[in-house]
């Protein structure tokens, strides 16, 4: 799913133009993203967690050249699902209210 997925639902499932559901997506990443930069943890009841943590210094390879290379501290985001998408992934039944599809790709949890 990308983001223009994601603004087609939302113009679906309320109604609205899609201009206007693209400003909504629009306003909700970036303000997740301003949060997310500043250290703030963001939680979506029911859907899952974000948080920024610290990421140690480490010693990586150059493929090519097998040469050590040094890999920097910095943070990373990382995201921990809640209860009704770790249930989903269980194979549990999910409440009446929640709509998933069952081909949803699989991203990689780190940033």
């Amino acid at each position: 799913m990308i983001k223009l997925d994601i603004i087609n639902r939302v113009a679906d499932k309320t109604g609205v133009p899609k201009m206007k559901a693209e400003q909504a997506v629009e306003a909700l990443f970036h303000s997740m993203k301003e949060a997310l930069t500043r250290g703030e943890r963001i939680e979506l009841r029911g859907f899952g967690v974000f948080v920024v943590k610290p990421r140690k210094r480490g010693v990586g390879r150059n493929p090519r050249t097998g040469e050590e290379v040094a890999i920097p501290s910095g943070k990373t985001i990382r995201f921990k699902p809640g209860k009704e998408l770790q249930a989903h992934d269980n194979g549990e039944t999910l409440p009446d209210d929640v709509d998933v599809e069952d081909d949803v790709e699989e991203d990689d949890d780190e940033f």
